[in-house]
């Protein structure tokens, strides 16, 4: 344990810290893992709605500074990136019923 008065404080703060970015991070890798649940289910519907949350969460989380901004916009990227080759796979399927 340190000696240093503002160095005690650092390691309370930091602990506090700690915590509260688990908890951001958590909640955006369950609204990920929700996404991603709809797109294998093949509900390109559902997995829109998802993705809204989910990017939502991972905004906040950037915002909060628990995940960089640009590991932000990669999962949202990619994860839109899926949800509309789900979406032209559904169409195409259509089309070719029809």
């Amino acid at each position: 344990m340190a000696n240093i008065k503002s160095s005690i404080k650092r390691i309370k703060t930091n602990a506090k810290r700690r915590l509260r970015n688990v908890a951001t991070r958590k909640t955006v890798k369950i609204a990920v893992k929700r996404v991603e649940k709809a797109i294998g289910q093949n509900a390109p519907e559902e997995a829109l709605a998802l993705y809204h949350n989910a990017a939502k969460s991972l905004e906040k989380a950037a915002t909060k500074g628990a995940i960089h901004r640009n590991k932000a916009a990669r999962k949202k990227s990619r994860l839109m990136k899926k949800i509309n080759a789900l979406k032209k796979s559904f169409e195409s399927a259509g089309a070719g019923a029809q």
